[in-house]
C-alpha cells in the first residue's frame, strides 16, 4: 500500500474513533437515502432466510443434505454430469412398502394393498423430484443469483459510501490544516459513491416485481405438485376401496386344525440309567374313584377334601393290561386304600433324591393339596397299593440302583 493509502487510512480510522468515543458528528445523510437503506437491508435478510427455508422444505432432512452436497462435490471433481438425488421420503416408504408387499405374496390381502401404496408412494416421490428441480430453477436460483449479484454490489456500494465519507469529514474537520484540493477532491469522492449506492438501491425497490414473479413461480410448482399428488392417492384410494369390496365378497375360510399325532411311547426295555424295569403292575379302579375304565376328566380346579391323601395327573396315561388304572392330564385321584403309616414319607424319600436320579422323574408328583401330589389307587382288596407304571419303573429302579444302602422303610408287597 501506498503513503498516500496508508494516510487515508488512518484519516478514516481516527474520524471513527472521534465519531463512537468522543461523540463527533459525521456527515449526515438524507432521510431518503437511510428509508431506501433500510428497506435494502430488510430485503436482503428476506432473502436469505427465504432461501434456507425453502431448501429445508424441499429437503427436510439435514443429514442428507450435507451428504447429498458431499457427493455433488464429489462428482463435480470427478468430472460426472449426474449427480444423486435428494432420498425423498415419499420413495423410501414406497420401497418399504413394496418389499414386504412381495414378502407376503400375492394370496395376501394386505401384501396386495402395500404393492398399491408403494407404487403410489413411489410415484409420489417422482412428483416431489419434479417439484424440486421447477422450484430450484424459477425460484431458488434466481434469488441466489440476486444475493450474489445485486446486493452484494449494493453492500459495496455502501461500503465504499461510508469510507469516503469518514475521509470526507476528517479532512473538513482540519480543514486548513489540508489542502482545498484535497478537500474538493474528498467532497467529490463521497458525493459520487452516494449516487451510485442510491442509484443501485433504487433500481433494487424499483424491480421487486422480479421477486413477486419469482415467488409466483414457487407457489405455481406447489400446486402443480399438490394437483398431481391428489390424483395420485385420489387413485390409490379407489384400488383399496375396491380391494376391500373384493374381499368382503370373497367367503370367508374356516380354519380346520390338523388332528394331533398320537405317540405311542410303549414300554421301554430299560430305563435312562441302563438299570432293567421291573414289570408295571396290574391295577383296578375303586368303586368309590369312577364308574368305567375311561377316566373322568376333573376340573384342574376342584380340590379333594384335605383329610383325604389324593393326587394329580401330570400327564395322560392309556391302560395296556387288564387292571391297571388310566387316567388323563389333570385328573385327580383320591387314595381309597393305604398300606401303612409310612408309605408316603417313603414316597417322599424316592422323590428327594440327587442328581443324576431327578431325571427319572414319575409322570405324577407329590406334594401338598395346593401343589402337585402322587396319588394311588386300591387293586380290589388283596393287600398293596400300586402306581402308574412309569412311577412304578422308576421308583423301582431307584430304589434297586447300585451303591444304595438297604432302605430301613416298609417293604412293598409287589404283586
Amino acid at each position: 500500500m501506498s503513503v498516500a493509502g496508508l494516510k487515508k487510512q488512518f484519516y478514516k480510522a481516527s474520524q471513527l474513533v472521534s465519531e463512537k468515543v468522543g461523540g463527533a458528528e459525521g456527515t449526515k445523510l438524507d432521510d431518503d437515502f437511510k428509508e431506501m437503506e433500510k428497506k435494502v437491508d430488510v430485503t436482503s435478510k428476506a432473502v436469505t432466510e427465504v432461501l434456507a427455508r425453502t431448501i429445508e422444505y424441499l429437503q427436510p432432512n439435514p443429514a442428507s443434505r450435507a451428504k447429498l452436497t458431499m457427493l455433488n462435490t464429489v462428482s463435480k471433481i470427478r468430472g460426472q454430469v449426474k449427480n444423486p438425488g435428494y432420498p425423498q421420503s415419499e420413495g423410501l416408504l414406497g420401497e418399504c412398502m413394496i418389499r414386504h408387499g412381495k414378502e407376503l405374496g400375492g394370496e395376501s390381502n394386505f401384501g396386495d394393498a402395500l404393492l398399491d401404496a408403494g407404487e403410489s408412494m413411489k410415484r409420489l416421490a417422482e412428483v416431489k423430484d419434479s417439484l424440486d428441480i421447477e422450484v430450484k430453477q424459477n425460484f431458488i436460483d434466481p434469488l441466489q443469483n440476486l444475493c450474489d449479484k445485486d446486493l452484494k454490489e449494493i453492500q459495496h456500494h455502501l461500503k465504499k459510501l461510508e469510507g469516503r465519507r469518514l475521509d470526507f469529514d476528517y479532512k473538513k474537520k482540519r480543514q486548513g490544516k489540508i489542502p482545498d484540493e484535497e478537500l474538493r477532491q474528498a467532497m467529490e469522492k463521497f458525493e459520487e459513491s452516494k449516487e451510485v449506492a442510491e442509484t443501485s438501491m433504487h433500481h433494487l425497490l424499483e424491480t421487486d416485481i422480479e421477486q413477486v414473479s419469482q415467488l409466483s413461480a414457487l407457489v405455481d410448482a406447489q400446486l402443480d405438485y399438490h394437483r398431481q399428488a391428489v390424483q395420485i392417492l385420489d387413485e390409490l384410494a379407489d384400488k383399496l376401496k375396491r380391494r376391500m369390496r373384493e374381499a368382503s365378497s370373497r367367503p370367508k375360510r374356516e380354519y380346520k386344525p390338523k388332528p394331533r399325532e398320537l405317540l405311542d411311547l410303549g414300554e421301554p426295555e430299560q430305563s435312562n440309567g441302563g438299570f432293567p424295569c421291573a414289570a408295571a403292575p396290574k391295577i383296578t379302579a375303586s368303586s368309590s374313584f369312577r364308574s368305567s375304565d375311561k377316566p373322568v376328566r376333573t376340573p384342574s380346579r376342584s380340590m379333594p377334601p384335605l383329610d383325604q391323601p389324593s393326587c394329580k395327573a401330570l400327564y395322560d396315561f392309556e391302560p395296556e393290561n387288564d387292571g391297571e388304572l388310566g387316567f388323563h392330564e389333570g385328573d385327580i385321584i383320591t387314595l381309597t386304600n393305604q398300606i401303612d403309616e409310612n408309605w408316603v414319607p417313603w414316597a417322599h424319600e424316592c422323590l428327594q433324591m440327587p442328581p443324576p436320579w431327578k431325571d427319572l422323574a414319575p409322570s405324577l408328583s407329590l406334594g401338598t393339596h395346593e401343589e402337585m401330589r402322587l396319588g394311588v389307587s386300591e387293586r380290589g382288596n388283596s393287600p398293596g397299593t400300586c402306581f402308574s407304571a412309569s412311577w412304578l419303573s422308576w421308583s423301582t429302579r431307584w430304589r434297586e440302583r447300585p451303591g444304595r444302602a438297604k432302605d430301613p422303610g416298609p417293604s412293598w408287597p409287589w404283586p
